[in-house]
């Protein structure tokens, strides 16, 4: 079994020094991006990802290594040209894994801790999920059965998550013309962050923002409207467990509370956010509707 290092475990002296540095210069150009108790809710959502990650990562393992044992078409060998290939299908991967957690409540129940800031910077990248990584492996699935071992897979993964760090921040505004139209980049993730009505579900790249301009989902940053962070109904807490479990509960309440048939308490788990089965609620293509009627 090939032995790839724990890469986001060896990063972390690194994340720390960053955030500092962010902080530091932000401070200096009197750029407020930071506030003590949101960064450090930030931060203990990391922590609990990380722990919580050693179970979960041992179930996500465990999955990939018995598709990979028993059902891989191919035998894929380590070689250059296999990474270099697992490099743009785990991306694809992670772009619909990502999407769909912006239009499935029950994977928006996970995903939604990591827009539930309403500020932007480094320490936002470590405000990580505690309940995902138990069911949002089933996207990366199809790579065992094509070939890859399970081992290649985690460790692309982790390369994935390693450069999504550097893009929650405010400090770069664009990159050259080149990057900015392959890759993704701050310009480009801080429209996915934000609450906006026109920024809203845009951009869902891992590392690549080809897949988001094929697919329909692209926008740039606007100088004319500014990023505001965060959620549509933001929960105004810094509290780390009812960001983690929140969206959990309110999704258990919409399905199981009131009278509505079995078939509509179903689809609270599926319908996307703000999906009501009474016609009430407001999804993200209807207020993007609104602004561009009002704006154009």
């Amino acid at each position: 079994m090939p032995d790839f290092p724990p890469i986001i475990f060896y990063a972390i002296p690194f994340f720390v020094f960053a955030m500092l540095l962010e902080f530091f210069i932000a401070t200096k150009k009197n750029i407020k991006t930071y506030t003590t108790k949101d960064a450090f809710s930030s931060i203990a959502m990391g922590f609990g990802n990380v722990f919580i990650g050693f179970v979960s990562k041992l179930i996500v393992f465990a999955a990939l290594y018995y598709v990979y044992e028993n059902f891989r078409i191919f035998n894929i060998p380590l070689a250059w040209w296999s990474f270099i290939l697992l490099f743009f299908l785990d991306d694809l991967s992670y772009y619909w894994f990502h999407r769909i957690s912006h239009e499935n409540r029950l994977f928006w129940a996970s995903h939604v801790v990591h827009h539930s800031s309403k500020h932007y910077n480094l320490s936002t990248a470590l405000r990580q999920t505690w309940t995902g990584g138990f069911y949002s492996f089933i996207f990366w699935i199809w790579l065992p059965l094509l070939g890859f071992h399970p081992g290649m897979i985690v460790f692309q993964m982790a390369i994935s998550l390693l450069y999504q760090f550097w893009i929650h921040t405010e400090l770069i505004k664009k990159m050259p013309n080149w990057f900015e139209a392959f890759f993704n980049t701050p310009s480009h993730h801080r429209v996915h962050h934000g609450s906006n009505p026109i920024y809203l579900d845009r951009n869902h790249a891992g590392i690549l923002i080809i897949w988001d301009r094929m697919f329909g989902t692209f926008q740039p940053e606007l100088e004319e409207e500014k990023v505001n962070y965060g959620l549509v109904d933001n929960i105004n807490t810094y509290n780390p467990v009812i960001i983690a479990f929140n969206e959990w509960a309110a999704m258990l309440k919409d399905a199981f509370s009131g009278n509505k048939s079995l078939a509509n308490r179903i689809k609270y788990f599926y319908k996307p956010p703000g999906w009501k089965h009474d016609g009430s609620g407001k999804l993200s293509n209807d207020l993007r509707e609104e602004w561009f009627k009002k704006n154009n």
